[in-house]
């Protein structure tokens, strides 16, 4: 029996991971993060629940990565801690997992496999052929997986961009070729599935840059991703034509440019580059400076020029700052604020809501619709997106008019099974998200995030109080200590009224000795949570301190 398990990825944005099975061999394919929410307290970052795979570890044969997004690989690392088997990438997703891998310790250095599109892989019962895609990272790939049950294509993170720029078209020939022979079931990517009409071409973005380019008489500042390789070398490519030299500023991307020029995806002539110490050397009409921070990520280059924070570059009058990329939902804030401050420091910004500076490398309805009628697959699941994305793709094939019991809108933890017939879908797989916070790994559950969301919002009060281990008299207290809560001047009365309430705790208690701490601090944090909320409407964090003396 053949089974497509999504472990991520399936009702959400991130976390992308799944598992493809035929017993007793186990395919994984891609194993990426999510960036915490406002409701993630002091969490770094989220990375999928491996409990399925480690019940059946010695199925995996290896993992398969379609690309180099932190999505698909940023929980790579903490995968290959659990589980020795070789990961297969092209050359650049690879050697962006190797800068990875410098933060992190391996008993025995990762197997890596250097694959490029239209090479071959036997893996078990599995024989996979790696399909070029078109995204915004370069060295993409789709996946079309040969089992004994049939073909399943998987399109990865993809596009149909006729007129690239500086990247290949996505290869619709041979999606189309497997169409031809017969597939058991398109798996596809529905992140833009609401979005009507066809992704805008890079060769537009590339116009509009050029635009920009003739038109600033000062420096410009163009931000983007640093995975964004395409975009870069448009800016390189624009910068050296209209004689300006090029600056690369922020650590990923300096990482990343060096990555790709060693893999030939970048060129930069011979003389074009500089470093930030020699851009006083040269007029400002001459300058290029490609930099991280389009997403206003507080440590990133550009929100350091914009707080003029910056070592070695100051935003001044006459430059033109341009954030060639979308607004990321859940950024806008910290993205406006940036956008605010260099127009103070007296910049020219531009962006994506005032120019078409930008284009998504997700394809929108029309480009879904050519997959589906290029593969022409017996059944069809969604995957990659919200759920509302997932339904709204499954929405398109229907209407394109696949029978209704074709169309499988599936979630983490469904189990899709093929075996001579329809498929079956059942859910019961252990999935769900796993909290890396500093060092540790799973260590942060719902009990320290509520505490850490408490914390944020209502502060916490520290309750010190001694008492004499033989009669059970307070010696010393209550005193309160409070941080976050409020200013100490307002709230002086209530504080009062608070130690007369942990007063009469103390007097209620039963006195055979020794007392009962945890019981004391259980009824004092009951009491003054009561209290609180009524006179303040909050409920700080309560941290009763209890010694005996």
């Amino acid at each position: 029996m053949l089974k497509i398990i999504p472990l991520g990825g399936l009702g959400e944005i991130g976390l992308n991971m799944m598992a493809v099975q035929y017993d007793p061999h186990l395919l994984v394919i891609d194993a990426g993060l999510m960036f915490p929410d406002v409701h993630m307290p002091g969490v770094d970052r989220v990375i999928p629940d491996f409990t399925y795979l480690q019940e059946n570890r010695e199925k995996i044969q290896a993992i398969i990565l379609t690309h180099g997004h932190e999505d698909h690989i940023g929980a790579i690392p903490f995968f290959l801690k659990e589980f020795s088997v070789p990961v297969f990438g092209t050359g650049f997703t690879l050697r962006l997992l190797e800068e990875k891998f410098k933060e992190h310790h391996f008993s025995r250095p990762p197997d890596l496999k250097k694959i490029a599109p239209g090479d071959q892989t036997q893996l078990g019962p599995f024989k996979l052929e790696y399909i070029r895609v078109n995204h915004s990272i370069v060295d993409g790939v789709g996946l079309a997986i040969h089992t004994p049950e049939g073909t399943i294509i998987h399109s990865g993170d993809f596009r149909i961009d006729t007129t690239p720029v500086y990247s290949e078209p996505t290869d619709l020939n041979r999606f189309a070729h497997f169409g031809e022979k017969g597939v058991l079931v398109l798996l596809s990517d529905s992140t833009n599935a609401e979005k009507e009409g066809f992704t805008m071409s890079e060769k537009d973005v590339k116009k509009t840059l050029a635009d920009v380019f003739e038109t600033s008489q000062g420096r410009l500042i163009v931000a983007s991703f640093a995975s964004n390789i395409s975009r870069i070398q448009q800016a390189i490519s624009l910068s050296v034509r209209s004689g300006r030299k090029v600056v690369f500023s922020g650590k990923s991307m300096i990482t990343n440019v060096g990555i790709a020029r060693e893999e030939g995806f970048i060129e930069i002539p011979e003389g074009s580059e500089i470093t930030e110490r020699q851009i006083g050397q040269f007029p400002d009409k001459n300058i290029t400076i490609i930099t991280t921070g389009s997403q206003g990520e507080p440590m990133s280059a550009l929100t350091r020029m914009a707080q003029d924070r910056h070592k070695g570059i100051e935003i001044h009058e006459g430059d033109t700052v341009i954030l060639s990329s979308r607004f990321i939902p859940g950024n806008e804030k910290a993205i406006t604020a940036t956008i605010n401050r260099l127009y103070r420091l007296g910049a020219r910004v531009v962006y994506e809501k005032v120019s078409d500076i930008h284009t998504s490398g997700h394809a929108k309805k029309e480009e879904l619709k050519l997959m589906l009628n290029l593969v022409k697959p017996r059944f069809f699941v969604p995957i990659h997106g919200e759920f509302r994305h997932l339904v709204n793709h499954a929405r398109i094939a229907l209407e394109m008019g696949m029978p209704e019991d074709r169309v499988l809108v599936a979630q983490d933890g469904d189990v899709i099974s093929f075996k001579a017939g329809p498929p079956h879908v059942q859910a019961g797989i252990s999935t769900g998200r796993v909290l890396v916070d500093g060092k540790g790994v799973g260590d942060v559950g719902e009990t320290i995030l509520r505490d850490r969301r408490r914390l944020s919002g209502h502060g916490m009060v520290v309750v010190l109080l001694a008492l004499d281990e033989n009669h059970g008299e307070a010696v010393f207290g209550p005193e309160f200590i409070t941080r976050g809560f409020a200013f100490e001047e307002s709230t002086r009365s209530i504080l009062s009224d608070a130690e007369l309430i942990v007063s009469s705790v103390l007097n209620d208690i039963e006195r055979p000795l020794p007392i009962d701490t945890s019981e004391l601090e259980s009824a004092i944090q009951r009491k003054l949570k009561r209290f609180f909320y009524r006179v303040m409407e909050k409920r700080p964090l309560i941290i009763p301190v209890i010694i005996t003396i």
